[in-house]
């Protein structure tokens, strides 16, 4: 994520990491390179995320940010909003996923 920020950054992207307190406390997050904004709980974090983001893209990544892929797709199944939603699939690693979903 912090290579992706600062490449936004560089790029004159406006950046925004939302992070749960005690993730930012627990020093398990990088810099962040402009705009932090601390939210209570990691529940809080997908709703300002939500707010404040146009389209989601999914880079490599672990369960957490499959199981936030998730809840936002779904979310556009319940026309909770309508944002585009990306799989970046660097050496074919969402393969099987995408294929489990067909």
């Amino acid at each position: 994520m912090g290579c992706v920020s600062a490449a936004a950054y560089v790029g004159g992207s406006q950046v925004l990491g939302i992070i749960p307190t005690v993730l930012a406390e627990g020093n398990f997050a990088g810099k962040t390179i402009m705009e932090e904004l601390r939210v209570p709980a990691m529940q809080d974090r997908i709703w300002k995320t939500l707010d404040n983001s146009d389209a989601f893209i999914a880079l490599l990544c672990g369960i957490g940010t499959l199981e936030k892929i998730f809840q936002i797709a779904s979310w556009t199944q319940l026309n909770i909003h309508h944002k585009a939603i990306g799989l970046l699939n660097v050496d074919s690693f969402f393969n099987k996923l995408l294929s489990f979903l067909d």
